[in-house]
């Protein structure tokens, strides 16, 4: 029998066929999802109503990955939830059979290369490595030297019409109390050649505009994450009357989605100079707000998009000085609610309903500028039903039909 080591187990996983090699299981044994490269055998299988990814690895390296993904969990760090590791696997002729790390799939998540349909557009390219750069920053934050950066072991979710970006591989990560500028200079140059080789993959394939030139798309990598990370870490001096700087420092901060621990203040003698150094923490300021509010667990621009909205609405029902509780069950019931509910059953594995909310508000923009006035959310969410979700892709798992891979 085989181990299976495990911290929340699903029981429905111990009847899967772990005496099989991994890439001779029946097709009725898997779920069809985007195709991504990896270089180990990665299937996916619904067990109780959930959908896993199993990748056949090395014991000591699907151990190792387990439990770092497990430290990530912990740390909140935007990663793929980690399940459980089958050892000790042998097949119907007692030969050993590599070991299984099971991770929970990413429910709207998509690879980079399920990303377009046709050629991969320049705004997309460039969303797509934003996302990585603010995830690698994210991850060193946290003392987390990934070790090998790519758009292929990474996976993207839609956030409010960016992307947000969770690491799906953590095979050579290893983490730290605090990261060093050497380990952050080697994990930058991983993505680099990375980048340029799946660049130039897609451009072989005819996948990419041909505007995009690979190589200066790479070098932008250097500069976005130094801009990141200096916004984030770089000490600021400034005025003793200059305090309102500070205030100005977290916004900004905020608005990139961080938050700030605690901010390490140091005056000079006369007090005349203030030097500032903020303690930031990971990404989840707007989220975390939303979800006390409303109880909905969405990306990071998707909650800053939906407060906004109830913020409008606050002022629109004339309500700014009400207790922000009240109003945000009034908002969640009265405006947001209805239009999720507006989409048809057979539409709803499009997008995830917050998307599907940013998309409707953004849709009312350009119905109220076409038309001259504003227009009412409801009907612009009819229209947008209509006109837009039902021509879009589904987001959500496929039916079952052939094995695929995930990015490892």
């Amino acid at each position: 029998m085989p181990r299976f080591v495990a911290t929340r187990p699903d029981t429905g996983l111990l009847s899967l066929p772990w005496d099989i090699p991994l890439e001779d299981w029946p097709e009725d044994q898997l779920v069809a999802l985007p195709r991504g490269i990896s270089r180990h055998v990665v299937r996916f299988v619904r067990v109780n109503g959930s959908v896993y990814a199993i990748k056949e690895v090395l014991e000591h390296l699907a151990m190792h990955e387990y439990r770092l993904l497990r430290d990530l969990e912990r740390l909140e760090a935007p990663s793929v939830e980690p399940v459980g590791v089958i050892t000790d696997r042998v097949d119907r002729d007692g030969e050993p059979i590599d070991s299984i790390l099971i991770t929970r799939h990413l429910q709207f998540s998509l690879p980079y290369r399920a990303l377009f349909s046709s050629t991969l557009r320049p705004d997309t390219v460039n969303r797509l490595i934003d996302a990585l750069v603010a995830l690698i920053v994210r991850l060193h934050l946290l003392g987390f030297f990934w070790g090998d950066c790519s758009l292929s072991n990474t996976l993207f979710r839609r956030d409010a019409g960016a992307f947000a970006a969770y690491l799906v591989d953590a095979e050579t990560g290893e983490l730290h109390q605090d990261i060093s500028d050497g380990q952050r200079a080697h994990d930058l140059y991983t993505a680099e050649i990375n980048l340029f080789g799946e660049l130039l993959d897609l451009q072989e394939g005819g996948l990419l505009d041909e505007s995009i030139d690979p190589q200066e798309t790479v070098e932008s990598i250097q500069k976005r994450y130094e801009a990141l990370w200096a916004e984030l870490t770089a000490p600021e001096e400034f005025g003793g009357d200059e305090m309102h700087r500070l205030d100005s420092r977290i916004r900004r901060l905020n608005e990139l989605g961080f938050d700030v621990a605690e901010i390490d203040i140091i005056t000079d003698w006369d007090g005349s100079q203030v030097r500032i150094q903020p303690k930031v923490v990971d990404a989840g300021h707007h989220s975390r707000r939303l979800l006390r509010l409303t109880g909905l667990d969405v990306e990071e621009n998707q909650a800053r998009r939906l407060l906004n909205d109830l913020d409008s609405f606050a002022a629109a029902t004339d309500q700014q000085n009400e207790d922000e509780e009240i109003v945000a069950h009034q908002w969640l019931t009265d405006v947001f609610e209805p239009v999720v509910r507006s989409v048809p059953r057979n539409l709803s594995r499009k997008l995830e309903p917050a998307e599907i909310f940013h998309e409707v508000l953004e849709h009312r923009w350009f119905l109220s500028e076409e038309a001259g006035h504003e227009v009412d959310t409801m009907e612009a969410a009819r229209s947008y039903v209509n006109d837009v979700l039902a021509a879009k892709p589904d987001e959500k798992l496929a039916l079952p039909t052939a094995p695929v891979s995930e990015p490892d």
